[in-house]
């Protein structure tokens, strides 16, 4: 795309100049002879970059640079001041501006200085549009499903993120609760502040500690160097503690520090860190049941449980379920570069009928991995995996055997793999060793 200049001086002559020079370069340039034409001319062809005097009719461009920044911040401001003036140039950096020129002795520098000016605008631009892509990624609008069960979490998920309140998400494996951690964060007021999540199933006591609250060089063997935790990351932001019940009782405790006086000391050191965070866990346990069992720490139950979510297993939202998968369909379609008119009436019912004890992770893999093997037009029965097909309702009349099935779908896997048996355990979510025996027993080599 052609970049937008505008230039805005009360010499005509000066202006009509470096208006031919960077017209020249294939920028599309505007021009204005005082601040107020300025202005119309900014809201009118919305320039990426503008070349403003100091000196002007109708005001001081120096201060004029505020003024844009702060209504237009993507918009790159090149002051152009007379010789001999260069505290105007130095107060225009203060303001935003991204450089200045003296005027007649830097014409050679003015080409450049454009040129890296909107190399800046397109970053900004480009960042910006990521930004509002993850944004809109991470939004209760990006949480698919119309059931009662679903938008009654949102709703709720909505009331507490404006709030700076502790919030637990209950609910199953894939159930969705990093997506719901996300968008309470996202809508409300630490949005613009780190999110940072970690699962306390995925590390050993000792190196969860460290993760979490972070260490001093020579705490313990292979502490090279200094090292901040999560918690000190998300400083000012959200912490998300996924699988919060696998946490041992020993770091329930330090955590509880946390919650309770906003300060922790990092493993080696004897010195406290403040910090603001706040705090989103998550569990698939029933934490009550683990206090009674001594597993949990009921104080920190009390400290974690101020707002609770409990989010609906899919089974439990049968009515979201054919939009979940025209969903995964369009993006694993677009990912693998694929063409689908869509699911056929025979799939989506073995889908709608089907338990789904992964929820909706387990859909997102089923739907990936069928988009993978099909080679038609059509999601049908035989896209999808056999135990699946096996376990739905649909086929529960036993109009199919399960091994006959399975043997079918590790054919299909394996032409689709042309023989190769290490992506074929792969894509079937099986051992190597277990492909081998079933090849065996179906007598397939």
């Amino acid at each position: 795309m052609t970049g937008k200049i505008l230039i805005i001086d009360d010499e005509e002559k000066l202006r009509n100049l470096l208006g031919r020079l960077i017209k020249l370069e294939g920028y599309y340039v505007t021009e204005a002879s005082n601040l107020k034409l300025g202005l119309k001319a900014i809201e009118k062809e919305d320039p990426d970059v503008i070349l403003c005097d100091v000196k002007l009719p109708d005001g001081n461009g120096v201060d004029f640079i505020s003024q844009i920044k702060s209504k237009y911040p993507l918009i790159e401001i090149i002051l152009l001041t007379a010789y001999g003036n260069i505290p105007d140039g130095i107060q225009a950096m203060k303001n935003g501006a991204f450089d200045y020129l003296v005027k007649g002795d830097d014409n050679d520098k003015i080409i450049p200085l454009l040129s890296k000016a909107f190399e800046n605008v397109s970053l900004k631009k480009r960042i910006q549009q990521l930004e509002n892509q993850v944004g809109k990624k991470y939004s209760f609008e990006s949480i698919i499903g119309k059931s009662k069960a679903i938008q009654s979490a949102i709703s709720l998920a909505k009331k507490v993120s404006p709030t700076d309140a502790n919030v637990l998400l209950l609910g199953e494996t894939g159930t969705g609760k990093e997506v719901f951690a996300q968008a309470i964060h996202n809508s409300g007021s630490r949005k613009n502040k780190s999110f940072m999540a970690l699962n306390c199933s995925a590390f050993s006591n000792e190196l969860l500690e460290s993760e979490l609250f972070g260490h001093k060089e020579g705490a313990f063997t292979g502490a090279i160097k200094d090292k901040k935790g999560l918690i000190e990351e998300a400083n000012g932001g959200t912490l998300f503690l996924d699988e919060i019940g696998e946490m041992h009782l020993d770091l329930q405790s330090k955590l509880l520090r946390v919650l309770e006086t906003s300060e922790f000391i990092k493993v080696g050191d004897t010195k406290s860190v403040k910090v603001n965070v706040r705090i989103i866990a998550a569990t698939n346990k029933n934490l009550e049941e683990e206090i009674k069992e001594e597993k949990f720490r009921e104080d920190l139950f009390y400290r974690l449980n101020v707002f609770t979510i409990l989010l609906p297993p899919l089974r439990d939202r049968k009515e979201d379920i054919q939009e979940l998968a025209n969903y995964y369909l369009s993006f694993f379609s677009e990912k693998t570069n694929k063409r689908f008119v869509g699911i056929n009436s025979g799939a989506n019912k073995i889908l709608q009928h089907y338990n789904w004890k992964g929820n909706i992770r387990e859909l997102k893999n089923t739907i990936e991995r069928a988009v993978i093997l099909e080679d038609g037009e059509w999601i049908t029965e035989n896209s999808l995996p056999a135990d699946i097909q096996f376990q739905s309702e649909n086929n529960s009349s036993g109009s199919y055997e399960l091994a006959e099935i399975e043997k079918q779908h590790i054919l299909k896997v394996l032409s689709h793999t042309k023989g190769n048996k290490t992506e074929a355990a792969r894509l079937l979510n099986i051992g190597l060793t277990t492909l081998y025996r079933k090849i065996e027993e179906y007598k397939l080599l």
